[in-house]
């Protein structure tokens, strides 16, 4: 395939996913790294994307589950009472992982009297705790994605290496019976390694993420302790989880 064609389906893929890693781009336009790291940095130059660790980033945001603002507005009630029920669980004393997104953060906002140690990648928690005096906050560092406010890439996965934890509560973007998914490989390497660095794993996620299927396998079912979902869930998604072995709690 000529430059110009292999140009074409880089930008058709950054059309249906905002972040496409390198390897994915070798394969489906079935060209050399070399080749392809050329094609990255005429669209670059274009404006049609920006290149990041590992990948590209469309310049034009596509997807509304990458996006902090817009998911703060979904759901809100459901996430304030699964907040309050996830928050529950937190013992004072307990060093805890905090993963980005909307529901993650409705859970630290009923933290915020609490005495913990807090290691998160997420810039709208951080802020929660601004004024706490009684919970320590460590950011992991790394590379900002904008639209999530998270951070995210490999000196966030670098530091997270580092970490022990009592407990994750991570968000998620899918559940499904293949398991738990997200929507971007750059989220998907930290909460790998949250998972690996924690001994209890909860998982807060509203009603309407079951059933759903995202781009990027994360893990399977099994890897969590505890779901914190609404009472709207379906009652065949309570059984998988139980069928799995995965304790539920509905708020």
């Amino acid at each position: 395939m000529k430059a110009a064609g292999r140009q074409l389906k880089i930008r058709g893929l950054l059309e249906s996913q905002e972040f496409v890693d390198l390897e994915t781009i070798c394969r489906e336009v079935e060209a050399s790294e070399s080749s392809v790291r050329r094609d990255l940095t005429c669209l670059e130059q274009e404006g049609v994307l920006k290149r990041v660790y590992g990948g590209a980033l469309a310049m034009q945001a596509r997807d509304h589950q990458l996006d902090f603002a817009w998911q703060s507005t979904r759901m809100a009630d459901e996430k304030k009472r699964i907040g309050a029920a996830a928050a529950r669980l937190v013992k004072d004393g307990q060093t805890l992982i905090l993963d980005g997104g909307t529901t993650v953060t409705a859970v630290a906002r009923e933290l915020t009297n609490r005495s913990l140690h807090v290691v998160t990648n997420s810039l709208p928690i951080a802020e929660v705790f601004n004024e706490s005096r009684r919970i320590d906050v460590t950011l992991t560092g790394g590379y900002l994605y904008p639209r999530l406010r998270a951070l995210l890439g490999p000196l966030c996965e670098q530091m997270l290496s580092g970490v022990r934890a009592d407990m994750l509560i991570m968000g998620i973007g899918g559940i499904s019976a293949a398991g738990f998914s997200n929507n971007n490989t750059l989220v998907v390497g930290p909460e790998r390694k949250m998972i690996e660095a924690s001994g209890r794993i909860v998982v807060v996620a509203d009603h309407t993420k079951f059933g759903r299927g995202s781009v990027i396998p994360l893990a399977t079912l099994e890897i969590a302790d505890i779901v914190v979902s609404d009472w709207e869930l379906a009652p065949e998604y309570q059984e998988l989880l139980h069928a799995h072995e995965v304790d539920l709690i509905l708020a």
